[in-house]
């Protein structure tokens, strides 16, 4: 395993082919997401400990998007099959991934608890609980500060995080190691994944203008708010797919690429003429 330099403006690049790649197959994509959060929303109601549970799946979840990413980039069709490859292939995978979702689900309870610190646990009911928030909430400094704090914690914990499902997957890394060698790759790459989030930013941006103004017009048009929010939820599925789906190519070019596994592709392979030439170090 390598790790690999990428220029900035590879962030872009990253964007536009997570996009083009949902569109290959955008509604295998975007149900393979929406599979993923009912999974994860259906384990929250297992009792006591069903919120750790859900947290838990998250690195496997994101990691059957980036394996359905590369299978429609190189011409395949997604199946739900996909969804378990985090826990068929090997034991010594599946423990690993196990472990990788502990750790997990232990580092973001561990967010929240300290930003409980500062709102006595408001800002982690409304966020893990689902607690009704209030524009007086909304309004509390202490929430407002509990939030901060939580989302300056939540991106060293996301970088963390970020390549490891892939890197113990396709590399066979342990856990412990895959959640070094991803906070240094996204380091050593700083300049690529701020122009990688501040691209998503804009898709997103742009995304809830247009959004706004079909459902403006269809409320104008007498279609009722029930169109409106249909589409609304739509978009924001379609959205939030496009871009899991461009995970697969951050990993891809910050690390060489493994050999293929017995039953899926390794990864998007450099050779693919739509992406962007792999850095050096």
């Amino acid at each position: 395993m390598k790790l690999q330099i990428v220029p900035a403006r590879t962030g872009l690049a990253w964007v536009k082919l997570g996009i083009r790649a949902f569109w290959r197959q955008p509604l295998a994509l975007a149900a393979m997401f929406f599979m993923t959060m009912a999974a994860m929303s259906l384990a929250t109601m297992i009792p006591l400990v069903g919120p750790a549970v859900a947290l838990a799946l998250l690195p496997s979840a994101t990691l059957a998007m980036m394996v359905a990413a590369a299978e429609a980039t190189q011409g395949r069709f997604p199946t739900p099959a996909v969804l378990l490859v985090a826990f068929r292939t090997g034991k010594q995978r599946l423990h690993d991934m196990l472990v990788l979702g502990a750790l997990y689900a232990v580092g973001f309870l561990a967010v929240m608890g300290l930003s409980a610190l500062l709102d006595g646990g408001q800002f982690a009911q409304v966020y893990l609980a689902g607690a009704p928030l209030t524009k007086e909430i909304a309004e509390d400094p202490a929430f407002q500060r509990a939030m901060y704090l939580a989302m300056a914690l939540y991106l060293p914990l996301s970088l963390l995080f970020w390549h490891a499902p892939g890197l113990v997957h396709w590399h066979g890394v342990p856990p412990v190691k895959a959640l070094f060698f991803s906070i240094v790759a996204c380091g050593r790459n700083l300049g690529a994944f701020t122009v990688y989030g501040l691209g998503w930013l804009g898709v997103f941006l742009v995304g809830g203008v247009a959004v706004a103004l079909v459902s403006t017009f269809l409320t104008l048009a007498g279609l009722g708010p029930n169109a409106a929010g249909g589409i609304m939820v739509g978009a924001a599925l379609m959205l939030a797919a496009m871009f899991f789906t461009s995970v697969v190519f951050t990993f891809r070019d910050c690390f060489d690429a493994p050999a293929a596994t017995p039953d899926e592709p390794a990864q998007v392979s450099h050779d693919d003429a739509s992406s962007p030439p792999p850095g050096t170090n």
